[in-house]
């Protein structure tokens, strides 16, 4: 998981919340609008771009986390069996295939009507799942991108857990 500084002040609007999590973690971010930041991490296998943006009008915080991994036409089919796949094992959000991009992200939105609002735990765990189970899952995209693994051989990769470092 990633390691977050987590001091922060309650604010109405959660892309406020946000850029302070990412000032204090010094990450590089790009605040296009109030309602809308991008953030780019490093992760243990690539580059993730992290994107949240606040719906006023939802009163909910859409989150995606886009990973550094392209995919070839040929293994779009084989991607998109795999992610279905995955998407039936996650408790929170889902990975999706962006076919005319080729791009895989990872996707969850949080409804915050009648909350006080975002909390920082909440955003957090937010953080913390899109990037986690993105670093599970991208050498089982790999494996089939690169490798043309099948989608259950990848995936019995991406599922398993490890214990230490090599």
């Amino acid at each position: 998981m990633v390691g977050l500084a987590t001091q922060l002040e309650e604010h109405s609007n959660p892309i406020d919340m946000i850029e302070e999590l990412v000032l204090a973690n010094d990450w590089a971010f790009d605040r296009a609008s109030e309602s809308e930041m991008v953030v780019e991490i490093a992760g243990c296998w690539c580059r993730y771009h992290l994107c949240f943006v606040w719906d006023v009008a939802l009163q909910a915080v859409f989150f995606s986390c886009h990973l550094d991994i392209k995919t070839t036409l040929a293994s779009q089919p084989s991607v998109a069996e795999l992610l279905a796949k995955v998407n039936e094992r996650l408790w929170l959000g889902h990975f999706e295939l962006l076919h005319e991009e080729g791009l895989v992200s990872y996707r969850h939105t949080l409804p915050l009507r009648g909350t006080a609002g975002m909390a920082a735990d909440q955003l957090q765990d937010l953080v913390d799942c899109g990037v986690g189970e993105s670093e599970r899952v991208y050498p089982a995209l790999q494996l089939v991108v690169c490798g043309g693994r099948s989608p259950d051989e990848a995936l019995q990769t991406a599922m398993m857990d490890t214990v230490g470092e090599a």
